[in-house]
C-alpha cells in the first residue's frame, strides 16, 4: 500500500510539539477532535505507519516536526469521560461517536516551515491547508506536499 500522509492541528499553549517531545516514549493518544469530517478521516482512512505533519495553529502557524501514526482510529475515550471538556453525553460505548489515534514523535523539525512559506510554494498551492476556510483539525496531505515541506525543512 503507498504511503498516506496527514496533518495534525493543534494549539501549541495545549498540546505542542514540546508536549509530544516530553510524553512518555514520545507518545501521545491524539483525541478530542470533536469535528465529524476530521473524525471521519481518523475513523476511516488514517492507518498505522501514516506519517503525520504536526502543525502549531494560533500565533506561531508552522509545520514543526513529523510524526508516525502507531494505532489507527479508536474510540476517542474522553467522549466517556464526565471530567473530560470533550465529554458527550450523547456518545453510546456500543456506538461510538468520536475517534483518536496514537502518534510517536518522529523529528522536531530544525526549521519549522511556516503557513507564510507554504503559501509561497506553487508545490503547495492546492494543499488542504492553505484553501480559503479550511479550519480541520486532521487534512490529507499528498506524497507531493510531504516531500515539499520536508524539503523546506531542510529535512
Amino acid at each position: 500500500m503507498a504511503a498516506r500522509y496527514w496533518l495534525l492541528k493543534s494549539d501549541p499553549d495545549t498540546f505542542g510539539i514540546e508536549h509530544l517531545a516530553k510524553a512518555p516514549r514520545r507518545r501521545t493518544v491524539w483525541d478530542g477532535v470533536r469535528n465529524f469530517q476530521a473524525r471521519n478521516m481518523l475513523r476511516d482512512d488514517v492507518r498505522a505507519g501514516d506519517g503525520v505533519f504536526l502543525y502549531h495553529s494560533g500565533e506561531e502557524k508552522a509545520v514543526v516536526g513529523t510524526c508516525l501514526i502507531t494505532k489507527a482510529g479508536f474510540p476517542d475515550p474522553t467522549q466517556f469521560d464526565r471530567k473530560h471538556h470533550g465529554f458527550d453525553a450523547d456518545s453510546d460505548p456500543q456506538d461510538p461517536r468520536w475517534y483518536a489515534v496514537e502518534i510517536v514523535l518522529d523529528r522536531v523539525l530544525a526549521t519549522p516551515v511556516t503557513l507564510a512559506a507554504m503559501r509561497k510554494s506553487k508545490v503547495l498551492a492546492n494543499m488542504v491547508l492553505l484553501k480559503k476556510g479550511s479550519r480541520l483539525s486532521v487534512q490529507p496531505v499528498t506524497p507531493a506536499e510531504w516531500a515539499e515541506i520536508l524539503r523546506m525543512a531542510g529535512a
